[in-house]
């Protein structure tokens, strides 16, 4: 059986390299993203882990909530980038500094 603190270390460890690959790469927003759907992906597996643990079903009602919310970030953030790409022809974080209009 695979204790609580196994799954604990593996969302640390998904959350860690999220942090990690936010601040190392702040150049590509699509990658930016990206980190972000793996910071929430690391959230849900506690909440998974700990309902499955105390027996209660309320982390897994979140985790619904959570992804919701994550499709919808998805959605719009990429939406958000194409319109970007096709007014500035560059998802590069460090040129679309100037987007006041």
């Amino acid at each position: 059986m695979i204790a609580l603190s196994d799954y604990l270390i593996l969302a640390a460890i998904l959350f860690s390299l999220s942090i990690v690959g936010i601040f190392i790469n702040r150049k590509n927003v699509i990658i930016l993203l990206m980190c972000i759907e793996l910071m929430l992906l690391a959230v849900n597996i506690n909440f998974i882990a700990f309902s499955h643990f105390l027996g209660d079903a309320v982390g897994q009602v979140f985790v619904f909530f959570i992804l919701t919310v994550a499709a919808a970030e998805a959605a719009i953030g990429l939406a958000i980038l194409v319109v970007l790409f096709r007014n500035r022809r560059t998802i590069n974080v460090e040129e679309l500094d100037s987007l006041a209009g």
